[in-house]
C-alpha cells in the first residue's frame, strides 16, 4: 500500500494542529525527526498507523519493532516503553494515531458476531495496515481542511473506522470487550481500578474479587491480555508517573517517590533504575 499522499496530509495536518485544538477529534499525528531513548507511556485503546520511520515496543516481557506500514491496536490502557528507531529531518518517524472510543464500539454490538471470540488475547496487536480501515481513516484526515464537513460527516466517518477495525481479522479483543462477561471486559475493569489508586497497597484478591475470578485464574486472565502481572502493572504506572513527576515538577526524588506510594527512597530509587536503566536523580529536572 503507498502511502505518499497521506504522509503528506498527515504532515499537513501536524502543522494546523499545532496552531489549534479540535480539527477533528480523535486524531493525533505524532512526528519526530530524530530516534529516541527508551521512553515509557500509558497507552489508551488506540489505532496507531505508522507511515515513516520505524520503532521499538516493550510491553511485558515482550519486545515489537513496528515500520512503516504496520499498524497498533490497543485494546485496554498498557504501560509502554518505546523507542523511535528510524527518523532523520528529511524523513521523520510519522504516526497517525486515532484514539478508539469504546461508546462507539459499544454501539455497534448488535452487528458484530461474538461466538467465534471465547478466548483471551492480548490487549496489544500489531498487524499490517490494510485498505478495509485505511481508506475512511484517510477520508476522516481530508476533513481536517473543512471544518463544516468534519462537524457533520465526521462522526459517520469515526463510526465506520470502528466498524472496519471491529470486524477485522486483528479486532478479536475489541469483540470480547464488547461482552460485560468476557475475560477481556473483567480485566479491563481490574485495570480501572488499579488505575484508580496505583498509589495505595491494592491486594490481588480485591482485584480479581472485582473482576468475579478466583485469585489463580485472575492471575492468568491478566497476564495473558496485558503481558505482565497486576503488581508489575501498577509498579509500571507508578513509574511512569514518577518519571513525569520528576521531570517536569523539579520535585526531588524523595517527594517524587512518595508521591506514587513509596516510603522508602530506598527501594524506590532501585525500582526506578531497575525500570528505566538509570537512577532518578539523573531525570530529575535541574533546580532554578
Amino acid at each position: 500500500m503507498e502511502y505518499h499522499d497521506l504522509i503528506d496530509k498527515a504532515e499537513a495536518f501536524a502543522l494546523q494542529s499545532s496552531k489549534k485544538s479540535g480539527v477533528l477529534p480523535n486524531l493525533f499525528v505524532f512526528r519526530r525527526s530524530e530516534p529516541s531513548g527508551f521512553e515509557a507511556t500509558i497507552y489508551n485503546p488506540v489505532i496507531c498507523l505508522i507511515l515513516q520511520g520505524s520503532k521499538t515496543l516493550q510491553v511485558g516481557g515482550d519486545s515489537l519493532s513496528i515500520s512503516a506500514g504496520d499498524a497498533l491496536l490497543v485494546s485496554h490502557d498498557l504501560p509502554v516503553a518505546s523507542q523511535i528507531t528510524q527518523a532523520t529531518r528529511e524523513k521523520p518517524y510519522l504516526a497517525l494515531i486515532l484514539s478508539l472510543d469504546l461508546s462507539v464500539l459499544r454501539s455497534l454490538y448488535e452487528h458484530v458476531d461474538l461466538r467465534s471470540d471465547q478466548g483471551t488475547k492480548h490487549a496489544l496487536m500489531t498487524m499490517r495496515a490494510t485498505s478495509i480501515w485505511v481508506e475512511p481513516l484517510a477520508r476522516y484526515l481530508n476533513l481536517a481542511s473543512d471544518p463544516l464537513a468534519a462537524n457533520v460527516l465526521g462522526p459517520s466517518l469515526l463510526r465506520e473506522i470502528h466498524f472496519r477495525l471491529l470486524t477485522s481479522p486483528a479486532g478479536g479483543m475489541l469483540r470480547n470487550l464488547l461482552s460485560m462477561d468476557s475475560h477481556a471486559s473483567r480485566i479491563a475493569k481490574a485495570i480501572q481500578e488499579i488505575r484508580l489508586h496505583y498509589r495505595d497497597q491494592i491486594a490481588v484478591s480485591h482485584l480479581a474479587r472485582i473482576s468475579g475470578m478466583s485469585v489463580s485464574s485472575f492471575h492468568e486472565h491478566f497476564k495473558s491480555v496485558t503481558g505482565t502481572s497486576p503488581l508489575q502493572y501498577q509498579k509500571d504506572l507508578r513509574m511512569i508517573e514518577a518519571r513525569r513527576l520528576l521531570s517536569e515538577n523539579r520535585l526531588s526524588v524523595t517527594a517524587a517517590g512518595f508521591e506514587v506510594g513509596y516510603e522508602s527512597p530506598t527501594q524506590f530509587s532501585r525500582e526506578f533504575s531497575r525500570k528505566f536503566g538509570e537512577p532518578p536523580s539523573r531525570v530529575a529536572a535541574p533546580a532554578q
